[in-house]
């Protein structure tokens, strides 16, 4: 999708701030803006709007207001470029963990709203990449385990070789035209099925 038709989210209660940065996204070709200036049901208002990026942009934040922006990057699983006036160490950190693509302490000019839009999108995308590779990680290590179980299973259970074992569940695999890891988890949930419960 090409950057310029991007819909954007601005939430922003000072409508002045908000200009500035419309009028940033408009100068770097992106058209599909819309501006919040309330953020009471945010939430709900991001569900309607479905923007692909958010930059939010809190003048003055408290503690709660800026609490409240962290859970909801964390729910929206989007880019998020917020700008703030000021901020502490601690607050850069909950930013940082609650997925803040791009957080800007006392940089709000609009010649900087493209840059940090382009870096916000960038950063979101490689943390993105980087979550699914440590998803496909852990399921690969996940079924490599289950493998290994039911492989120990054909092994006690029939008294072959592990070679033999694997080779029967590939086998097994293909002629039903399924994964390694789905044979393995039906054979592990089987045994677990005949072995002999409590007599209690």
């Amino acid at each position: 999708m090409p950057r310029a038709s991007l819909a954007i989210l601005v939430i922003d209660e000072n409508r002045i701030r908000a200009s500035i940065i419309e009028a940033g996204l408009r100068e770097a070709g992106h058209d599909n803006v819309t501006l919040v200036h309330d953020v009471t049901g945010i939430a709900r208002r991001i569900a309607e709007i479905n923007p692909d990026v958010i930059v939010i942009d809190l003048e003055n934040p408290n503690r709660d207001m800026l609490e409240n922006m962290f859970q909801l990057s964390r729910a929206v699983k989007r880019p998020i470029a917020m700008f703030v006036d000021r901020s502490d160490q601690a607050s850069i950190e909950a930013a940082v963990e609650a997925g803040v693509s791009a957080y800007v302490v006392d940089g709000l000019k609009q010649e900087r709203v493209k840059p940090i839009l382009d870096m916000a999108i960038s950063r979101f995308n490689a943390f993105a990449r980087l979550s699914r590779e440590l998803e496909e990680a852990r399921s690969e290590l996940a079924d490599r385990k289950l493998v290994e179980r039911a492989k120990g299973i054909l092994m006690k259970s029939r008294g072959m070789t592990e070679e033999a074992a694997y080779a029967l569940l590939r086998k097994t695999a293909m002629n039903q035209n399924r994964k390694i890891a789905e044979i393995a988890q039906s054979l592990v949930t089987a045994a677990g099925l005949l072995e002999p419960g409590d007599k209690g």
